[in-house]
Parts: structure tokens; C-alpha cells; sequence
């Protein structure tokens, strides 16, 4: 089956080895995914001149979202290898807009997608 990220997209920015699209199931308004033009299953597998094609299309998204949709916060994340929650094995970035009180209680960012009962790792073993 071929890649849905290496099809052609509706590129919101791009340079000249990566390119930022609007997440098709998006977690808040102007969330976006960062991906090499090149397929590499994961981030660890993106040569270092594409990681920092797409470190560089970071910031040039933040910047295109902080002017159309003014967002509080963002969350950066990039999931590696299905244990981690990877579904399409191309590597991406999400970088997703945050809103004040799009959440009750935003406290612990990312940490509040692991569910109950996951050990605190900072706390010491009995």
C-alpha cells in the first residue's frame, strides 16, 4: 500500500525537503503535521539537513499560525513506532495551536495523554 504522505498534499508551507498540511483529524483548530518530502518511517531515520528542513518549517508555522489563528500555546510532539501511538509510517511533527480554555485544566501538558494508573516515573520505587 502506498504512503498517504507520499501522495500529493495541499501544502500549507513548504521548503525545499519538508512541508507542513493541515492534520486531516485535527486536535484544534490549525493543527498542523510536519513532514519530510522524503519517506523515512521515523524521526530517528530523517537525515540531519531534513531534520532541520523541518525544525526551520517549525518555525516558519508558528509563525503562519500565530497570524491566522492566534492561538495561547502549542504542543510539539512527534510519535515514533505504533507503542508510541504512530499510525502512518512516515515521519511527522504535529505541531498543534492551544486555546485558552480548550481544556479545564491544561496543567502537565502532553503528560495527560498517558492514562490513570501509569507510575509517576519521578517518584521513587518502595
Amino acid at each position: 500500500m502506498a504512503c498517504i504522505f507520499c501522495q500529493p498534499l495541499p501544502y500549507i508551507l513548504e521548503n525545499d525537503l519538508a512541508a507542513a498540511f493541515f492534520d486531516k483529524h485535527p486536535v484544534s483548530p490549525g493543527h498542523l503535521l510536519i513532514i519530510p518530502k522524503a519517506h523515512y518511517a521515523t524521526y530517528f531515520d530523517v537525515p540531519t539537513a531534513t531534520r532541520n528542513a523541518m525544525l526551520a518549517l517549525l518555525t516558519q508555522a508558528k509563525v503562519y499560525l500565530d497570524a491566522h489563528n492566534h492561538p495561547d500555546g502549542y504542543n510539539i510532539g512527534i510519535n515514533v513506532g505504533p507503542a508510541a501511538g504512530q499510525t502512518v509510517m512516515h515521519c511527522h511533527l504535529h505541531l498543534i495551536p492551544r486555546y485558552q480554555g480548550d481544556v479545564p485544566d491544561p496543567t502537565g501538558g502532553i503528560r495527560k495523554m498517558l492514562p490513570d494508573g501509569v507510575p509517576d516515573s519521578r517518584k521513587t520505587k518502595e
